[in-house]
């Protein structure tokens, strides 16, 4: 298998990963929910992978690419978030070094005006819940600056966008180790997911939340998170909270509540994860050994 084969399969693994995990609010593979199936985000990750693991191709490209394939597959906007935080990785991971996260860093310094344009236009056709107007840099408008000059204008108040302008620090210092930590502990590796997926959602306010409900609901799920994952960290097995997980759960969607970012971040850790693997086993030839 070639390094673009291994990216590809690396984003369809670390997509279908995060959908076998009772992520409270999300779907997943024990409960379906906010009009979305299991099926519709694995066949999104499907169509999407090609595009994501383009050789050669501009970060834009692979954006604008994966979501035109995504929507065209499943008629709706599935994995918007998940294509941004990924498509800087992939790009990374091209580059065959083994210190992806410095791989990333050099990659985002690269991004251009054209990546914007793309990446906006990506954004627009998707129409994502709660996509209001920004003062400056307006995914409707022509860009003028870099993708990540633009990102950094919304990094204040989305997560997503934050990832572009700190190097994806939440990915490197805080999904990976407790994903690490985690396996450490215990081999299952839905436990480390669902780790995994409550750090994130119990270290800051879901912005997907914060965008659709405000800050008083997006405060309330971070303390119910807070939680679970002290339960995790402390060894609870996986099977000891899934009724409590599930109950949680329907309460989330009942209420309409979304945590999508955390899941967006959630497979772009596991994304990572893949490709730090795999990159280690990859010659300068773009070759796996």
């Amino acid at each position: 298998m070639d390094l673009e084969a291994a990216i590809c399969a690396a984003f369809e693994g670390a997509c279908r990963d995060e959908l076998e995990v009772p992520k409270p609010g999300n779907v997943h593979v024990l409960a379906e929910g906010h009009a979305m199936t299991v099926e519709d985000f694995r066949l999104a990750a499907q169509k999407a992978a090609p595009f994501m693991a383009t050789q050669g191709a501009r970060v834009g490209e692979r954006i604008l690419g994966a979501v035109e394939a995504s929507l065209e597959a499943t008629g709706q906007n599935i994995n918007l978030g998940i294509i941004l935080l990924c498509a800087p990785i992939a790009a990374a991971a091209e580059k065959g070094e083994s210190d992806l996260r410095g791989s990333i860093t050099s990659t985002l310094e690269e991004l251009d005006l054209e990546d914007a344009r793309l990446a906006f236009a990506a954004i627009v056709r998707s129409r994502p819940g709660g996509l209001g107007e920004a003062a400056q840099h307006d995914v409707r408008a022509p860009p003028t600056v870099s993708l990540r000059q633009a990102m950094a204008e919304a990094a204040s108040r989305d997560r997503i966008a934050r990832q572009y302008v700190s190097g994806f620090a939440d990915i490197f210092d805080l999904g990976l180790p407790v994903r690490q930590r985690a396996l450490a502990r215990d081999a299952e590796p839905r436990l480390a997911t669902l780790a995994v997926y409550l750090a994130f959602l119990s270290a800051f306010p879901d912005t997907h939340i914060l965008r659709k409900q405000g800050a008083p609901q997006a405060g309330r799920v971070v303390q119910q998170a807070k939680g679970f994952f002290e339960r995790v960290a402390a060894g609870a097995r996986l099977e000891a909270l899934e009724a409590e997980l599930m109950a949680w759960d329907r309460d989330l969607k009942r209420a309409g509540l979304n945590p999508g970012t955390s899941a967006d971040l959630t497979v772009a850790t596991l994304f990572s994860a893949r490709l730090q693997s795999i990159l280690r086993r990859t010659g300068k030839s773009g070759s796996l050994q």
